[in-house]
């Protein structure tokens, strides 16, 4: 005799795989005010782009072809380590010389080990900062891109912490 009521059914329940996400699923308690922001993440789809085979000369107008070289997703193109990667928001100038302005967002990659000439996210005595790194003779600097800013000479004794390597820079005009 069957079981009707309690307990596992035979072929009772959604056949595996025919969920809205095509794979086995597991249930998990999030916060009330988080449910937006979680089936945001969840729905959240790449778009491809067409990346045309013609490069755009910066100087005198030359007629372009239509040949589409690829199709390109910005997220894989721009992000190498997504559970390694954040973004931040530049503020200031002190960097302009690299081509980051204030307002740009910067990609981050956790996952590089930063090394000297890369230009860092770093912490210093609890202050961000983007700089570019230098280690000579196991002494940090961290030096600005503009002739205005002096370098930060790091001190053994201060509490410096480097959050990760910038690897692209979203520029809007």
């Amino acid at each position: 005799m069957q079981k009707t009521h309690g307990g596992k059914r035979v072929k009772a329940g959604r056949p595996k795989g025919v969920g809205p996400y095509g794979e086995k699923t597991t249930p998990i308690r999030i916060p009330n005010s988080k449910v937006d922001f979680v089936k945001r993440i969840i729905n959240q789809t790449s778009y491809k782009i067409p990346l045309y085979s013609s490069a755009v000369p910066a100087g005198f107008p030359s007629p372009a072809d239509d040949h589409i070289e690829a199709l390109l997703d910005l997220n894989t193109h721009l992000i190498q380590n997504p559970s390694a990667t954040f973004m931040v928001r530049a503020i200031g100038d002190s960097m302009i010389g690299a081509g980051i302005h204030s307002g740009d967002i910067l990609i981050v990659d956790r996952s590089i080990t930063p090394m000297n000439d890369k230009i860092v996210i770093a912490a210093v005595d609890g202050e961000l900062t983007v700089k570019r790194l230098y280690i000579e003779n196991n002494v940090m600097q961290l030096r600005s891109e503009n002739p205005a800013y002096p370098p930060i000479h790091v001190q053994e004794e201060q509490d410096t912490m480097i959050w990760g390597v910038v690897t692209n820079v979203i520029h809007s005009f």
